[in-house]
């Protein structure tokens, strides 16, 4: 197996904490802009794409501030998705943080794929 790269990024979103929060930690927010649907039972997520489905282990989060996620096909790995909200306490400015990791060659691939799904959410948001 390959070893992955860890890779981050940063989406400004004109939008208060609690809501983002509520848009990246519950089934029904992350069904409105990460995949098709999102079912949960317990710590586990369920994630719906156009038919095929992957499923998710909840590894943690903090109410307010952050989710993190290990696709299951992976369990034994240490790879994983984290979403993290950032507020600067000066500006008081909100970001989502993203946290993933691929393989060399698809990193940008990778960096699109969550361009694209920020880009639904800040519409979802009205944070365009």
């Amino acid at each position: 197996m390959d070893d992955k790269v860890k890779y981050e990024m940063e989406f400004p979103i004109h939008v208060s904490p609690s809501l983002l929060y509520q848009y990246i930690s519950t089934p029904s927010g992350m069904s409105e802009w990460y995949a098709d649907n999102v079912n949960s039972r317990g710590e586990f997520f369920t994630f719906i794409w156009e038919g095929s489905e992957e499923k998710a282990k909840l590894l943690g989060k903090k109410s307010g501030e952050r989710i993190k996620f290990r696709w299951l096909d992976d369990e034994e790995s240490p790879y994983y998705f984290e979403l993290r909200i950032q507020v600067d306490e000066i500006t008081k400015d909100v970001s989502l943080m993203v946290t993933d990791f691929a393989e060399e060659d698809e990193i940008e691939e990778g960096k699109m794929l969550w361009e694209n799904m920020v880009a639904n959410l800040k519409q979802v948001l009205g944070s365009v």
